[in-house]
């Protein structure tokens, strides 16, 4: 098994999890995160004072899959994450060693 951790732009998101659909991805998770990265966040004015927004905001998306699925799913995030500038984010994959349904007990591929 592997998981996915993809940092993308917000305004992305509901793109990227109709394409993780529709190469079969059953769940997602989804949190809220701001960071920034090449692009050193940027400044904005306001009322007169100058300030730098170092933390821009993004979505970071999770998900667990059979091997079987991973180069899909990987193609699938970028195709539908990409805008082709900078900030576009990143894709992250790790092993995972175990997983456990807690309902039910289901371990392993059954409990994805």
């Amino acid at each position: 098994m592997k998981k996915i951790e993809a940092i993308i732009k917000p305004f992305k998101l509901d793109e990227v999890k109709e394409a993780l659909q529709e190469v079969g991805v059953q769940g997602i998770t989804v949190t809220e995160a701001k960071g920034f990265g090449r692009q050193k966040g940027h400044t904005e004015l306001y009322r007169g004072a100058e300030y730098v927004v170092d933390f821009l905001p993004k979505v970071k998306i999770e998900i667990v899959i059979g091997e079987d699925r991973l180069q899909a799913s990987i193609e699938a995030i970028q195709k539908a994450a990409r805008t082709g500038r900078i900030g576009d984010g990143k894709i992250f994959v790790l092993n995972v060693e175990e997983a456990i349904r807690i309902r039910t007990g289901e371990s392993g591929a059954d409990a994805i």
